[in-house]
């Protein structure tokens, strides 16, 4: 062993703390980039799908902002742009059963859920499906005949190199002097603070949720340029600011939007700059910012009125909703697992490995059920367990006691569950769930405490992912595996399956050797002439072989300690 891999652990900062997937920050690809452009529509039909129209509450303030503009002679005509589910049009129109409302949404889904309101009558209301960006608008709505349109929460979920077709779309369909009611998320606002620390950024300012759906960010000067070089004048504009506490997680989040009254003209000589002087719309007394006022109050999570989309508030809260996950049926030979795993929805955006099933642990499983032997009696520990845990729990028929472990603590909270509603006793009582950086020498002594003697087999799936989990991960196998090896029964085992990704396996063997383990054997290669030879060869036997192997560029390596 070198010396560099005999001091690790006394080189390991107290704080460090090491994932197994990717910490970089490069946004989103090109690929999904392109995708979340052209199935945005698909996105949010799958929202409302899920969650019909229980998720946005009725938004009453309408009435309390912009009251004025809904009065007056002659019945006004209005226009609600992204109708959702209706939350915006059906209170409104109770407040003003004179008025009558053109409702879109891009989504057939939602535009369904209006129609089928119990509140949705032909005299008040006309719904219909429309992407604003590609479908004319004055296909469905007489030219400039529309008095007011509203724009709740909606722009954002745009790309912003395609909200000026929205806004000149609207143009058409608007009457001269008719007037833009405009709120939505501001620079600043947590939601967007949350999405800076991973992979979803877009583009400048635009997010993409872990649902799929999208979010633009608007500053001031943005949105003023905006739908000023669109035809439109700036009539209001505030900044709008509250703290949102959650008192059962103790915690106080920052929320900011942008709401705004345009005001269309078709002069084309008009110009914003010859305009009076923009009104100032606040909430009460605040901090200021240039043009804006500022406002901040404070109100608990129950009563606040601010539209949040369910990835959203997993970004905001740091975990994933209950209903963001899914149940999977995993058939491992003859035994039978129900796993609940992240949803393929939320999969795209997650940096979590371990909230997902992978192919390695499914074949891991397979071979474990189908060889007993490997592990009978014997004190086993998984690395890397992720969410699923079925390697564990195939492993607990044979072996004499089992620690699944992970660093990720939402994977642990799901293998805790998953465990429990799969296992009945005595597997139940041998099998143990802990969480193990790795490097961590506080998790290594608390598994030390639990199991004392250390551990015959440790097993890995998929924990070769990046290089700098490699050195960690040998070095904590070392310090875990057991010291005594009585005879050539007890030989102890490390076994890895995994696809080779950004660590070649001459990197893996290399450290592997340096922390005492010496590679015996590997699949599908082999590492000796003679196949007769293979241990690993020898656990693919029978004529279902073929039936436990998902992905062809699977490899295992059998290590055992020098």
């Amino acid at each position: 062993m070198t010396s560099d891999a005999g001091n690790f652990f006394e080189q390991q900062q107290p704080s460090q703390k090491l994932q197994i997937y990717s910490t970089s920050n490069t946004g989103v690809t090109p690929y999904w980039r392109e995708k979340y452009e052209r199935d945005a529509k698909k996105y949010w039909d799958i929202f409302y799908k899920r969650h019909e129209d229980r998720f946005f509450k009725d938004r009453h303030y309408l009435d309390k902002e912009w009251g004025q503009y809904f009065t007056g002679a002659g019945r006004k005509v209005i226009l609600e742009v992204g109708c959702g589910a209706g939350n915006t049009i059906f209170p409104l129109v109770a407040t003003y059963p004179d008025i009558f409302v053109h409702a879109c949404d891009f989504s057939p889904r939602a535009v369904n859920l209006v129609k089928t309101h119990k509140d949705y009558r032909d005299t008040h209301f006309s719904a219909f499906a429309c992407d604003l960006t590609i479908d004319d608008l004055d296909k469905e709505i007489s030219p400039s005949s529309v008095d007011i349109v509203t724009m709740i929460f909606v722009l954002s979920a745009v790309s912003p190199e395609r909200m000026p077709l929205v806004l000149q779309n609207i143009k058409k369909v608007l009457k001269p002097n008719g007037c833009v009611l405009f709120r939505d998320y501001a620079l600043g606002d947590l939601a967007q603070e949350r999405f800076t620390c991973k992979d979803q950024k877009i583009s400048e300012n635009f997010y993409v949720r872990g649902d799929g759906t999208r979010a633009f960010y608007f500053s001031n000067d943005f949105l003023t340029n905006l739908f000023r070089d669109n035809g439109f004048d700036v009539e209001e504009l505030g900044l709008c600011c509250k703290q949102v506490e959650n008192r059962s997680r103790e915690l106080i989040m920052n929320r900011r939007w942008v709401q705004a009254v345009f005001r269309y003209s078709d002069i084309s000589k008009s110009s914003f700059c010859e305009k009076s002087p923009v009104k100032e719309n606040t909430l009460d007394q605040g901090n200021t910012e240039p043009k804006v006022k500022e406002t901040t109050s404070k109100e608990t999570m129950d009563n606040v009125e601010v539209d949040m989309s369910e990835g959203l508030a997993a970004e905001m809260f740091g975990v994933l909703p209950s209903h963001g996950n899914e149940a999977i049926d995993v058939k491992v030979r003859d035994q039978n697992f129900k796993i609940n795993v992240l949803s393929k929805e939320y999969q795209h955006t997650c940096k979590s490995t371990g909230l997902m099933l992978w192919e390695s642990a499914r074949m891991m499983a397979s071979l474990l059920a189908g060889n007993p032997t490997i592990l009978e009696g014997k004190r086993v520990l998984e690395l890397g367990s992720g969410c699923g845990g079925i390697c564990s729990m195939v492993a607990v028929t044979s072996a004499d006691v089992v620690v699944a472990t992970d660093g990720d603590t939402k994977a642990l909270e799901l293998l805790t569950q998953n465990v429990s509603s799969n296992l009945r006793l005595p597997s139940l009582a041998k099998l143990f769930v802990k969480r193990l950086e790795w490097g961590n020498r506080e998790h290594i002594q608390a598994i030390k405490e639990l199991i004392s003697g250390g551990f015959e087999v440790i097993i890995g799936t998929d924990v070769t992912y990046i290089p700098e989990a490699i050195l960690p991960l040998f070095a904590t196998a070392k310090e875990l595996m057991s010291a005594n090896c009585n005879g050539e029964d007890q030989e102890l085992a490390l076994i890895l399956c995994h696809v080779v990704r950004r660590v070649d396996e001459p990197t893996i063997i290399s450290t592997a050797s340096e922390f005492g383990f010496r590679l015996i054997d590997k699949w599908p290669t082999g590492i000796s002439s003679d196949s007769s030879q293979s241990i690993i060869g020898s656990w693919f036997t029978g004529n279902d072989s073929e039936d436990y192997i998902p992905n062809t560029a699977l490899n295992v390596m059998y290590f055992q300690m020098q």
